[in-house]
């Protein structure tokens, strides 16, 4: 289901109230998002640091099955949340947001016992540069970027085939490929999904901003984690 696929149609309201609407419901979203990825982040770090959460590493490590069971869970909410969210009281839908945030800094974790803390610190403020700076233009582009956006979403369904394939394969080269196409990928995704929001902002006020605001800091938390992880394909420094 699209979470974007709404039918609500711009009324009278005058051009300041549209644009103060606008302005409160990308703040909402950015803020939501930025606590989402702080829990996040926040996890992940206990989890790789703390000696109960070494141990829940080590755990998953030799116990796959947990790895992919939340995983797998990441992937539900993920879908319940864009499915519900018009049926969903508003801070239901966030406090699940929230749970996914958490579950994802459980898988998470494991990049610390990969990469160095330092290499990931990097790449997270690399990131954070190229997700910014790509948000800002979605956000003041006069492009439409509808269609460019329907060709990133159907190229991410190759890419995730890819990865899975991969899985299976192993091949170093192959996943510097697949990683490199992921970069260009959630890139653009990360304009486009802001433009989209803020579009949705613009001619659909009847649509409540809380709801709004939650599957738009879903969407671009996903876009920024995901760039992430491809980045640190490349940039980050390994343990061994």
């Amino acid at each position: 289901m699209d979470p974007y696929n709404f039918n609500n149609n711009y009324g009278g309201a005058d051009s300041q109230a549209l644009d103060a609407r606008v302005s409160n419901v990308m703040r909402s979203v950015y803020v939501k998002m930025f606590f989402g990825l702080l829990v996040t982040a926040a996890i992940a770090w206990l989890v790789a640091n703390v000696a109960t959460g070494q141990q829940f590493m080590t755990y998953m490590v030799y116990h796959r099955w947990v790895y992919w069971g939340l995983a797998i869970a990441e992937i539900g909410l993920v879908m319940y949340i864009s499915a519900r969210l018009t049926r969903m009281n508003p801070s239901t839908a966030t406090a699940l947001f929230y749970l996914f945030a958490l579950v994802n800094g459980l898988t998470l974790s494991l990049i610390f016992a990969v990469y160095t803390p330092v290499s990931i610190f990097k790449t997270f403020l690399i990131t954070a540069g190229t997700f910014g700076a790509m948000s800002v233009y979605g956000y003041f582009t006069e492009k439409d970027l509808t269609r460019i956006g329907s060709i990133l979403t159907m190229a991410l369904f190759g890419l995730i085939i890819c990865c899975v394939v991969n899985i299976f394969w192993a091949n170093s080269t192959f996943e510097w490929i697949v990683s490199g196409l992921g970069v260009i990928i959630f890139i653009g995704l990360t304009a486009y999904d802001t433009q989209k929001i803020k579009n949705i902002a613009e001619q659909a006020p009847g649509f409540d901003s809380s709801r709004l605001a939650t599957i738009g800091a879903l969407n671009l938390y996903l876009d920024f984690i995901n760039l992430f992880l491809m980045l640190l394909r490349f940039f980050g420094n390994s343990r061994n």
